[in-house]
């Protein structure tokens, strides 16, 4: 297994994305390297409106940047209180490795961006963690030892990292946002080399 967390996302606005580079931070504070990917955007008379590569930012995801990943954070904005279809549309394609078990006991991870506080947030995380689940992932959350998840006046939930971006789509973390996204990156590199290390 590699020492690579996946860090993959499909971000409109940027919050997303921020959250991402905050997630990456803490795996690498791990030790362990964070390699950022996207998704192409989808539309709905034909598969793929974006170029083959992005103009700017992650490039886009591959099923071997999932088979070779000793973990992954799995990011999306919410959509009517479930994931963005693009990000929905790349995991469609990942039966192969469903069938042939590449993900089986990989850790993972969920975190999401809304407009508002009870913008779908939760109900978002939970709709990422059930193809995960299928694919044997275990699903570690950020418990409620980090004190941010207490104090937190935007977002941040013990399903997975968040942000609140609010009506003028404001993709600035809070203190405590970043604190709890940097606190997953964490949690899943150390439960990435724990697994490695039990192998």
């Amino acid at each position: 297994m590699s020492d690579v967390i996946l860090v993959l996302y499909y971000s409109r606005n940027g919050s997303v994305a921020n959250l991402a580079r905050q997630i990456a931070h803490g795996v690498e504070s791990e030790g362990l390297e964070a390699r950022l990917r996207t998704v192409a955007p989808v539309s709905a008379d034909h598969q793929a409106t974006g170029p083959a590569v992005p103009d700017s930012g992650a490039p886009y995801a591959t099923l071997d940047d999932l088979r070779e990943c000793a973990g992954l954070a799995l990011g999306s904005p919410t959509r009517f209180g479930n994931m963005a279809a693009p990000l929905k549309y790349f995991l469609d394609q990942t039966s192969e490795l469903w069938m042939s078990g590449e993900l089986i006991g990989k850790p993972a991870g969920v975190f999401t961006a809304t407009g508002s506080l009870h913008g779908g947030q939760e109900s978002t995380l939970l709709s990422m963690m059930t193809p995960l689940l299928h694919h044997g992932m275990l699903i570690t959350g950020v418990p409620y030892s980090e004190d941010a998840l207490l104090q937190t006046q935007s977002g941040g939930t013990p399903y997975g990292a968040s942000h609140v971006s609010g009506s003028r789509a404001d993709a600035t973390l809070t203190d405590d946002e970043i604190h709890i996204a940097r606190a997953l990156g964490k949690r899943l590199a150390a439960t990435a080399r724990a697994l490695k290390g039990a192998r």
